[in-house]
């Protein structure tokens, strides 16, 4: 009944015009600044940061969520419709997204897009109000050992992202982590794998990788595709909207990514990347549809985006409830309300529960604000694939070039982003996949370093990544899933050579 009263009084605190306001304000920046690549919801809440000085902490942190939100929802536009990640953790979104609006079903994507972020969004609300006090507790049990042993996990699954060999998936896997590992070594300060270059001291941006590999890959891809200049996108109207089949399809795998974005983003540091890409792998592997994953299957669309939105509300638990950020941008919204002399933290709930209340039932009301701002729109963002392609490749590449060069306003940026454009073309045309390499870049440096934490703090003894449970259950889970993924391989490869055998 706490909850429920607790949940009343917010929906009471949202609903004030001045609050209503600023939580429309935020969803409506958010979702058109996702939109744009390369600049992602980090950067948004910076821009308006200094906007939220002069509002109550309770508009301040709503008009931040919503702008939080919002921004992850637009990324998600950007990379259905050009295959450009507006955020990084859309770049799962643009595997199955992308090659659904090939198919001129670029509104039914954009509508699953939308119906799997409310889904995922009213998950994260939920768990939020009901687990909060339960998930901080979790997280506060997760030390160096647990986070690698999840994040080995997570890239193990990654393999399974890659359609096809699964050696294949692992080798990208492993080139991702190799590429995570330039720059500048956290633990002893030494430069690695810099070739003398400056720029990469701080290591190769998250930014640059997603846009090269799918953005700049692709254009290169459809550039040769359609050398006459003629536009080939087809538009059909009548399947605008998902069929009965196709909702009956995303109802699990929204609820299955809801529930894994949420575990994820109640971890502090893993964030929604990490969320969407375990939530994509598990229902690769889980789904009986998997042999379609990868080429269009609105399964691929709103697993992803389900978790995606999940975790971006389930990172404000650790922030509020023990003062450590879910996310980097929510190291913002900590910054954000210590200038408002608010300290996050276990009394947050009780010295100032108007505003964590309030907080909570605004994600209703903006999630059904960007229901009623953006399904209207889907019409707008699908005619944009109406655009000869003669004046849509300069516009992209303009958009990816300024966007990479906001980052650190440095050209060098940009040619690396183009070099990674030739390298995902390449890839494409010996059919690996770019996308298990991201997804062992975005964990391979984590994992690096709660290695090096877990090996400090045990002496060097590994046993320790076993004889702690919750770890141990995760490797023992993670050895269950190699095993089994290469004696589906196996299997695979039998039933080819016996199909061969039979036709000859």
């Amino acid at each position: 009944m706490d909850i429920i009263a607790g949940f009343s009084h917010g929906l009471l605190v949202a609903l004030q015009p001045e609050n209503l306001l600023y939580c429309f304000i935020g969803v409506t920046l958010g979702t058109f600044i996702g939109v744009l690549p390369g600049i992602g919801s980090m950067a948004a809440i910076a821009m308006i940061l200094p906007l939220t000085f002069y509002l109550e902490p309770t508009s301040a942190l709503v008009m931040i969520a919503g702008v939080y939100y919002g921004a992850e929802y637009g990324g998600s536009i950007a990379s259905i419709l050009m295959n450009i990640p507006g955020t990084p953790s859309s770049s799962i979104t643009c595997i199955d997204g992308y090659p659904m609006a090939r198919q001129g079903r670029a509104g039914v994507a954009l509508f699953a897009s939308a119906i799997a972020s409310f889904g995922g969004g009213m998950i994260g609300m939920v768990v939020m109000a009901v687990l909060a006090p339960v998930l901080a507790q979790l997280a506060l049990n997760f030390g160096p050992t647990e986070y690698f042993a999840v994040i080995l996990l997570g890239l193990v699954a990654a393999s399974a992202v890659s359609n096809g060999s699964p050696v294949k998936g692992v080798a990208m896997v492993v080139a991702g982590l190799m590429l995570g590992t330039i720059g500048v070594d956290i633990t002893t300060g030494a430069e690695r794998f810099t070739m003398g270059i400056p720029e990469l001291r701080d290591g190769v941006s998250l930014v640059i990788v997603a846009m090269g590999l799918f953005g700049v890959g692709e254009l290169i891809v459809s550039i040769k595709a359609n050398a006459s200049g003629a536009h080939q996108n087809q538009i059909d109207y009548r399947q605008f909207y998902p069929t009965r089949a196709e909702w009956k399809a995303m109802f699990a795998p929204i609820l299955r990514g809801g529930g894994i974005g949420s575990f994820f983003g109640a971890l502090p540091g893993t964030g929604q990347t990490v969320a969407s890409a375990v939530a994509y792998a598990v229902e690769k592997k889980i789904s009986p549809a998997r042999a379609r994953f990868g080429q269009g299957a609105v399964e691929g669309v709103a697993v992803p985006e389900a978790a995606n939105n999940s975790a971006t509300q389930t990172a404000f638990i650790p922030t509020l409830t023990l003062g450590v950020p879910g996310s980097a941008s929510m190291a913002l919204v900590i910054g954000a309300l210590m200038i408002h002399g608010i300290v996050p933290g276990p009394r947050l709930l009780v010295d100032h529960s108007d505003l964590f209340w309030g907080l909570v039932a605004s994600f209703l009301i903006g999630n059904i604000l960007l229901l009623i701002l953006n399904i209207p729109l889907i019409g707008l963002w699908v005619r944009l694939l109406q655009i000869p392609y003669k004046y849509m490749y300069p516009t992209i590449i303009v958009l990816i070039c300024v966007g990479v060069y906001s980052i650190n306003n440095n050209v060098f940026d940009v040619w690396l982003t183009l070099a990674f454009g030739w390298a995902g073309y390449l890839m494409r045309l010996f059919r690996f996949e770019p996308a298990p390499l991201l997804i062992g870049f975005v964990l391979g440096p984590m994992m690096e370093e709660q290695l090096r934490r877990a090996m400090l703090l045990s002496r060097g003894d590994p046993s320790v990544f076993l004889t702690r449970p919750i770890s141990g259950v995760l490797i023992v889970l993670t050895v269950v899933l190699l095993v089994w993924s290469i004696l589906s391989a196996l299997r695979a490869k039998r039933r080819m050579r016996g199909a061969m055998r039979s036709a000859e």
